[in-house]
């Protein structure tokens, strides 16, 4: 793949962090991109995670908390994005119109 590819790729990964928990540090974009592959890891060869997390138990509980952590700041971002929209409907109650 050409270096060119390359970064459209990372702009790509850079805004699917951003949609997903709403911060596209870099930090966050390689914890995204370990989410990601292991995600696909486990859902296509479960029986390679599950061996992998026999070898390594202290690497299965990071990543154990990587979910939770991305799970987390997914679920913050939902219910911000949820109040806001809630906040940028008219209110029937108070004479406006939908």
């Amino acid at each position: 793949m050409n270096s060119q590819a390359l970064d459209e790729f990372e702009g790509l990964v850079a805004k699917f962090t951003e949609l997903l928990i709403g911060d596209s540090s870099p930090e966050n974009i390689e914890k995204i991109k370990v989410w990601a592959l292991y995600s696909h890891i486990h859902k296509t060869m479960p029986a390679l995670t599950g061996h992998w997390n026999g070898l390594h138990p202290e690497m299965k509980a990071g990543v154990r908390e990587l979910y939770e952590e991305v799970r987390s700041l997914n679920q913050k971002l939902k219910a911000e994005n949820q109040k806001l929209e809630q906040q940028a409907q008219p209110d029937p109650a108070n004479g406006q119109e939908s």
